[in-house]
């Protein structure tokens, strides 16, 4: 016998709210970053800039590509979330904006991270 089991595709509800919760996360994560990096300057401003090296590491602009592609999501879901909550009709389009909220989010993300990784190769 022959299965046509071919393996548990989640559905999108579950992973937009699964992404939705790991870019948050990244965003506070983030935040909090940047509220230690502004406290130092507290500590004068030979600290603050000796840190500055720091963010034109590569691997601290690939964070930052990541936190560009979570605003991006967050937002875009965010928006789909509240349609589907304050909308009566919001539940019956589900899915459908579910991939509207995934071709906004590339619309807008391809472009910045584009032109982020651009000036990366350029000052590299």
């Amino acid at each position: 016998m022959v299965s046509s089991y071919r393996g548990y595709r989640a559905p999108q509800g579950m992973l937009s709210w699964a992404l939705h919760r790991l870019t948050g996360l990244g965003v506070l994560l983030f935040l909090f970053l940047h509220i230690i990096d502004i406290f130092l300057v507290g500590y004068g401003p030979e600290l603050f800039n000796d840190l500055l090296f720091i963010y034109h590491h590569p691997a601290f602009v690939v964070g930052q590509i990541a936190l560009i592609a979570s605003v991006y999501y967050h937002a875009a879901n965010g928006i789909r979330i509240i349609l589907v909550d304050f909308w009566s009709n919001g539940y019956k389009y589900e899915r459908q904006m579910f991939y509207i909220a995934m071709v906004v989010f590339f619309l807008a993300f391809i472009p910045t991270a584009f032109l982020m990784i651009r000036a990366l190769l350029q000052d590299g």
